[in-house]
């Protein structure tokens, strides 16, 4: 019973977060799309950018609602399914969460105004109202990042922060983890990319349609710009990440590249699979000392392998693997296409419209999406068997509940309606 308590208790959370993280990310980013589109509005008064105001308005109260369904039914869970978690480490993650809180209801009140204020309010303080909740929204996403960054901190930090107990930490001191700048900068990007390059892809596709339609150029030309700043941002964020979690968590960044030996001038394997038992990476193509750059920017520097670690410590490897190459291809592809619209737009000096262009938007726009999901599995996979790594395994966190499967298979008809609706 209790393996099947954990089992039900990681899959219903997975479900949950897997389709609330892309609730939240367009959530994040949709409000940045429509202020851009406000503004222009404001400035050259072109009928198409108040129209796409509109129609991303419509969209950000949409999702704003059903994050708000799926947020309030992962904050039931955390309580319900991982009871063990909440009472040893609730006192250090409420602070954050009650940030949060309060971003959320900022953001709710100034999306009341943007929504139902044009036409009422000057549109000065509609356009604040719209920034506010670009804002908000990001600052939502900040702070529940930095619990997870906490959940991954490494575990003498985490131990040192708990001191004498709980109850003599300073709240504010537990949020800073060592990992948090790093990851609030990549999940902030990744929201803004992979919701950026969705929208180009729809505006691409109809488009390609209705090639004489201003709105839809006006709404591709806003998705492309800002997709194409977070894209090439995204790698030298990775970058960063790559470095901290070489120092901070050497596991995880072994599982993710398969690196089983330690050594000097270690490889970086693009694709393969690894073969645990022979301790080696079948049908990968090698770059020698990319992993040493990647982590320590030096092609010859030691890289810590997976061997060098106790074996029930280590992480699904060659899940974590997979899921890392996966949000490499994916944010490199994407970086790629950006790269080209850039070049594109810089060389026609207007924006990029062929067909071809317009088709390899359409095809890579779930891309973004693919490797936000994919870093999330690479981030959650990579910190098992822990989940506050080194201080707490993921089987004492759970609760002692005997009610099967009913709960898990209730909430994902759920996250399909939800799904369907959004």
């Amino acid at each position: 019973m209790r393996v099947d308590a954990i089992l039900y208790a990681r899959a219903q959370m997975g479900l949950s977060l897997a389709f609330h993280i892309v609730f939240a990310a367009a959530g994040v980013a949709l409000p940045l799309l429509m202020v851009i589109a406000d503004a222009l509005w404001m400035r050259t008064r072109h009928p198409a950018y108040r129209e796409l105001s509109e129609r991303l308005a419509k969209g950000t109260g949409v999702l704003f609602a059903v994050g708000a369904v799926s947020g309030t039914v992962l904050s039931f869970e955390l309580g319900l399914l991982w009871p063990m978690f909440m009472e040893r480490f609730g006192a250090l993650i409420g602070l954050p969460f009650a940030l949060e809180g309060f971003a959320f209801f900022t953001e709710a009140i100034f999306l009341g105004i943007y929504l139902y204020g044009r036409g009422r309010v000057s549109e000065r303080f509609h356009l604040f109202a719209g920034i506010m909740v670009a804002v908000s929204g990001a600052a939502s996403a900040f702070f529940v990042t930095l619990v997870n960054a906490f959940m991954n901190g490494p575990a003498e930090t985490v131990a040192r922060m708990m001191g004498a107990g709980v109850d003599s930490i300073a709240p504010v001191a537990a949020m800073w983890s060592p990992s948090w700048r790093t990851q609030t900068v990549h999940v902030l990007l990744a929201s803004y990319e992979a919701t950026a390059f969705a929208m180009a892809g729809i505006h691409a596709a109809l488009l390609l349609r209705d090639p004489r339609r201003e709105l839809h150029r006006k709404a591709l030309a806003i998705a492309l710009a800002v997709a194409a700043v977070a894209a090439l941002a995204q790698p030298l964020s990775g970058d960063r990440s790559a470095k901290h979690i070489a120092v901070a968590q050497p596991l995880k960044l072994a599982a993710a590249e398969a690196h089983f030996q330690t050594t000097g001038a270690a490889p970086l394997h693009l694709g393969g699979w690894p073969d645990l038992d022979r301790h080696r990476v079948s049908g990968a193509l090698e770059i020698p000392g990319g992993l040493s750059f990647l982590a320590f920017g030096d092609t010859t520097a030691p890289v810590r392998g997976l061997l060098e670690f106790p074996r029930d410590e280590w992480p699904p490897v060659a899940r974590v693997h997979l899921a890392f190459q996966v949000m490499v291809g994916a944010g490199s592809t994407l970086a790629a296409l950006a790269v080209l619209a850039a070049a594109l737009a810089i060389r026609r000096r207007r924006l990029p419209d062929g067909r071809k262009f317009l088709l390899a938007v359409v095809v890579a726009s779930p891309l973004g999406f693919v490797a936000l999901e994919a870093g999330w599995l690479v981030t959650e996979w990579g910190r098992q068997p822990w989940v506050v790594r080194g201080l707490m395994r993921t089987a004492e966190a759970v609760g002692p509940a005997t009610h099967g499967g009913w709960p898990f298979w209730t909430f994902s008809l759920i996250y399909l309606f939800l799904g369907a609706a959004v």
